[in-house]
């Protein structure tokens, strides 16, 4: 160019001038050697990258008919070290009037419409130019092949690529090619250095994130624009256009990413940045997270395709579809960001049969007792049986399953004495979605894996005075109306409220609601006033308790963090299948009540009522609420103090349940079709004594119905013989279907949390002065040797099964961190 020829003639200009006048010393004559280094010089360039280790740079391109191969170019382009393209093929592309600038703004325009990042020839280069690597498939071989130009590499040629194969359908006869010599460059691409010496991220083609992903940029979230028939527009990156986004062929409450604009949902991942705990297991990846955010997403969606077998690195790699050496790096990367969302029970969850452990061999030099074998002490013991360690279980009943507890004794029909019904909406109170419980998202693994179905619950719940009338759809949306908005001057109130100025939830509610008739003269009916008993046994249905013992400041502390959606589901079969599979090859005593943990030592030493002794080098405690409250366990030393204060200022509370078989479906002429129907209390006193009966066997022909009892209405019934509480309810019954004869039940039974000797409780809340944090401070762990979980270590998700759950996931993920 100009400037270059004036830098030449200015060179030449002063190598006439002789060196003693400008006051340089006369050079002395170069030698032979540095002659001959002169020459090579101009034979050869050197990559001008800081760092880079290529001595002779060699063209990948092959371009231009000027491509300089590995000899001499005026500058070469680094994309990595031993990746190099020539000025001449940089022109060839770059230049308007040079052949190949055509194909380069055409990928260029795809790239703009579709990417975020710029669309520069270097990317275009790495995009379209570079060569695929592949691996060996021979067990005894797994070295890495450069392919030609001409080849794509597809996950199915990645998965059954052997040295030597030929293409096109061309079968050659000769020697085993691989006895041949790896290329020396393989051998660099693993140190850390050579990634920090990568000029462009790593971004997928055909990643199985993609059909999940539509809805951003692709190069956020780790993959190539140019491999997007999609383009992005503002009006694609509303809350609307992805509320129902689904994949076909996948279950509708899977979703393990958030959507752009998307509120809290529970159990997903951002796309496009890493989690804090991802930052701290993966620092060198702060900087530019694309390639740990492209390996993560691509395992969260080949996880969530199909979640029946163990997942392992194999299987994913063949689906990183890079070009460059930096796939090379992006498969040996994949071991470690696997085991870790493997390790944070993201993947390789649930009942899977696993037929070696799931995390490498430094994980496996641990055993643990886990107390407890309900929901989250099954979990956390199958967690860790199939990272490797371990593991013994300890239940004080004579069965598993805690708090969950199928009964079958209704003429075949499961019914669950405990948790049975799935809801996925945390936080909606009005009856035609009875409470709160995040259990859908999650368990749809585990049903998924055992084939399990959900029946979807309707919407429609009519509600019925006693006498048999139906209440007018318009009185009861009226009051639901009324009763939602005395709940958001409670959370009004509460805004600037600390925790020593709280007060009783159902004080406050009969405050604001006193305040409300006062100002606004408004006069309720005598139904009205009834409607609104039955949503206040709702919220005390929600709770687990009277509203004089719940917190106002703190009564959904939960609806703060991301919550679970989807339907409202009813488990037919029970949970008691999920968690005997859970329960499957585990080390289980059962009759086994542990009566103290002593961790003053190195190991933790675990006795038991009969005076037995087990040693571990980590305990989990996952009993009941109740049970650390009246120390039940007598732990050496004693817990902390905060965490002692902070199981003292939640709530136990108590629902009971009562199940009838019938000779006949009496109901159906009037319910027509729907899953359950709701009782107005006949007055204040009377609620929440059967305030909604659930039909057990929907669809079906079965006959068997089942409502709860909740609030002051626990304590009325405690003192009452079974058949007294089963004529109640029947009293009731026919007090709503009086229009025709209701049978005498064939069967019933009326459960008794309240006296159950190993829960004496249905599920927590917080108590008036309490907090949220409580359940936080119960989960911490104490020396690194005593662990808990449970429903009430949950603040996310407490008083559910897959509180529970994913408190005991959460905590074998720990356990194996330490």
């Amino acid at each position: 160019n100009a400037a270059g020829v004036r830098r030449a003639k200015k060179n030449s200009y002063l190598s006439l001038i002789p060196l003693v006048v400008i006051g340089f010393q006369t050079k002395r004559k170069a030698t032979d050697t540095e002659e001959e280094e002169d020459q090579s010089e101009k034979k050869y360039r050197k990559c001008e990258k800081a760092g880079c280790s290529a001595t002779y740079p060699v063209c990948f391109a092959s371009a231009s008919e000027r491509c300089a191969k590995n000899g001499y170019t005026s500058r070469w382009y680094h994309l990595s070290c031993g990746e190099h393209f020539c000025n001449e093929c940089f022109d060839h592309y770059y230049r308007s009037h040079k052949d190949g600038y055509e194909t380069y703004a055409s990928w260029k325009r795809v790239w703009t419409s579709n990417g975020k990042s710029e669309p520069s020839l270097k990317a275009f280069m790495a995009d379209q130019q570079l060569p695929y690597w592949v691996q060996c498939t021979k067990s005894d071989c797994g070295k890495w092949r450069q392919l030609t130009k001409d080849i794509q590499l597809t996950a199915s040629l990645a998965s059954t690529y052997r040295c030597g194969m030929k293409f096109n359908n061309v079968k050659t006869e000769g020697p085993d090619q691989c006895c041949l010599p790896e290329d020396l460059r393989v051998a660099e691409v693993i140190d850390s250095w050579w990634h920090s010496m990568l000029i462009l991220p790593p971004l997928f083609k055909d990643s199985p994130a993609s059909p999940f992903l539509t809805a951003y940029y692709p190069d956020c979230v780790g993959m190539s624009p140019s491999g997007s028939t999609r383009t992005i527009t503002p009006s694609r990156l509303s809350h609307q256009s992805f509320s129902t986004m689904s994949v076909p062929g996948l279950s509708p409450y899977f979703q393990p990413f958030y959507q752009p604009n998307e509120c809290g949902k529970a159990l997903c991942v951002r796309p496009d940045m890493m989690e804090l705990d991802e930052l701290y297991e993966f620092p060198e990846f702060s900087r530019d997270p694309t390639m740990y955010l492209a390996l993560r997403n691509l395992i969260l969606a080949y996880w969530h395709r199909d979640c029946k077998e163990v997942l392992t690195p194999q299987k994913c790699a063949p689906h990183i579809i890079v070009r460059g050496l930096v796939r090379v790096r992006c498969v040996q990367e994949m071991d470690r960001v696997l085991h870790f969302v493997t390790r944070k029970g993201l993947i390789n969850t649930g009942v899977l049969s696993v037929k070696r452990p799931l995390l490498p061999e430094r994980y496996h030099n641990k055993n643990v007792i886990v107390i407890g074998a309900g929901a989250s002490g099954l979990a956390a013991a199958r967690q860790l049986q199939n990272f490797g360690m371990q593991v013994v279980v300890l239940e004080a009943r004579e069965r598993i399953g805690g708090r969950v507890w199928d009964d079958t004794s209704l003429g075949g029909i499961t019914v669950g004495r405990g948790a049975q019904i799935v809801n996925g909406c945390a936080a909606t109170l009005s009856h035609n979605r009875p409470r709160g419980n995040p259990n859908v998202c999650r368990h749809a693994v585990i049903l998924s894996q055992l084939n399990v179905k959900m029946h979807k619950l309707g919407e429609r719940c009519d509600l019925f005075q006693e006498g048999g009338s139906a209440t007018d759809p318009a009185i009861d949306k009226r009051m639901d109306f009324h009763f939602n908005a005395i709940l958001d001057v409670v959370s009004e109130w509460r805004k600037d409220k600390s925790q020593n100025q709280d007060a009783a939830l159902g004080e406050k509610i009969q405050e604001v609601y006193k305040t409300f008739l006062q100002e606004s003269g408004i006069q309720f009916s005598e139904l009205e006033e009834k409607v609104l008993q039955f949503h206040l046994s709702n919220l005390e249905y929600a709770c687990g308790s009277t509203l004089d013992q719940v917190s106002a400041r703190s009564w959904d502390h939960n609806e703060f963090f991301a919550q679970f959606s989807g339907d409202h589901t009813l488990l037919t079969g029970g949970y008691s299948s999920l968690l005997n599979k859970l329960a499957e090859g585990l080390d289980i005593h059962i009759k086994c009540p542990v009566q103290a943990i002593d961790y003053s030592g190195d190991a933790v030493i675990v006795t038991s009522s009969n005076g037995t002794q087990w040693t571990a080098q980590k305990v989990l405690v996952t009993v009941p609420l109740t049970l650390l409250q009246k120390n039940i366990i007598q732990f050496n030393p004693a817990l902390p103090e905060r965490k002692l204060k902070a199981i003292h200022s939640l709530g136990a509370g108590v629902i009971e349940k009562v199940a009838l078989q019938f000779p006949y479906r009496f109901w159906d002429s009037k319910i027509q079709g729907a899953d359950y129907f709701g009782h107005i209390p006949p007055s204040p006193d009377k609620r929440g004594m059967f305030s909604v009966f659930y039909d057990m066997d929907p669809q079906g022909k079965r006959s068997v119905l089942m409502s709860v009892i909740t609030g002051e209405a626990v304590t009325s019934i405690r003192d009452m013989e079974d058949k007294d509480v089963a004529n109640q309810c029947m009293k009731v019954l026919r007090e709503l279907f009086k229009e025709q004869e209701v049978p005498e039940p064939v069967k019933y039974f009326v459960t008794r949390w309240s006296r159950d000797v190993w829960s004496q409780m249905s599920y927590s809340f917080v108590k008036t002065g309490g907090s949220g944090e409580a359940y936080d401070m119960i989960a911490e762990d104490v020396q690194g040797k005593v662990f808990f979980a449970g429903e009430a270590t949950n603040r996310h998700f407490p008083q559910t099964v897959t509180g529970a759950y994913l408190s005991g996931v959460r905590e074998a993920s720990k356990i194996a961190a330490l």
